[in-house]
């Protein structure tokens, strides 16, 4: 499995492509390990004679006029494909974005007929479902609960909703999230630490099953969140 993970989001003229919709923007993140690199792919597309929905200008803030002068999906798909290829692609969503991006690469025939033959998936809504079952997942109700901050939100963007995306993977997967504490402490911390232990009187207490099972499904979670086995 690659070390090289690419967040990936799209913009489209609406919601189908079935139906003629096209690609208009497209952003991708680099992540190497648990770190963003700082390499970014964006790009907008020329629709060809498709025009945005209204839903979607109002969402993107992209106009038809600002369109026409970007290059097509057949001028950048080259340099597109060079920069995801053998990474693993983390989509919101994945259904939607693959589709898309596979059917701007049939449109010009190109070499490469679905994006998952070069690429692995993980879909952090997938992912979220597990996590947060019940709750909303789309990306701005998930990245707020994980404490993602710092970007305007106003309009959504390819490539900004690629960089909230690398932020809320790193914290759905642990990114942010430690329980060793080992090498943050001094070995004066963990001398009082280890003498603070030789005093602890520990209490014994009764669970009643409802309590136990609260408790197991926390852990659960806990677990899901951090990649990591959680057994106390």
């Amino acid at each position: 499995m690659s070390n090289r993970f690419i967040s990936f989001d799209t913009e489209t003229t609406g919601l189908d492509f079935k139906d003629g919709d096209r690609v208009v923007e497209i952003g991708a993140v680099e992540i190497l390990g648990r770190d963003k690199t700082g390499k970014e792919y964006q790009t907008y597309l020329n629709p060809e004679g498709k025009e945005m929905s209204e839903g979607a200008a109002e969402i993107t803030n992209i106009t038809n006029e600002q369109l026409k002068k970007a290059p097509k999906f057949k001028e950048v798909a080259d340099e597109f494909i060079e920069f995801v290829k053998g990474a693993e692609l983390i989509i919101h969503n994945a259904e939607f974005d693959i589709g898309f991006i596979n059917n701007e690469l049939n449109l010009i025939k190109h070499e490469v007929k679905d994006i998952r033959d070069i690429c692995t998936i993980y879909d952090t809504l997938i992912h979220a479902r597990k996590t947060f079952p019940g709750q909303r997942n789309n990306l701005n109700a998930l990245s707020a609960r994980l404490g993602i901050s710092g970007y305007d939100r106003t309009h959504h963007g390819a490539l900004l909703d690629a960089q909230i995306l690398a932020d809320t993977y790193l914290n759905l997967t642990g990114g942010q999230v430690t329980f060793n504490l080992t090498d943050s402490q001094t070995i004066e911390t963990k001398q009082d630490v280890d003498k603070q232990a030789e005093s602890v009187e520990f209490l014994e207490f009764n669970v009643k099953d409802k309590d136990l099972t609260e408790h197991k499904k926390f852990l659960e979670i806990l677990s899901k969140k951090t990649d990591k086995e959680i057994s106390w």
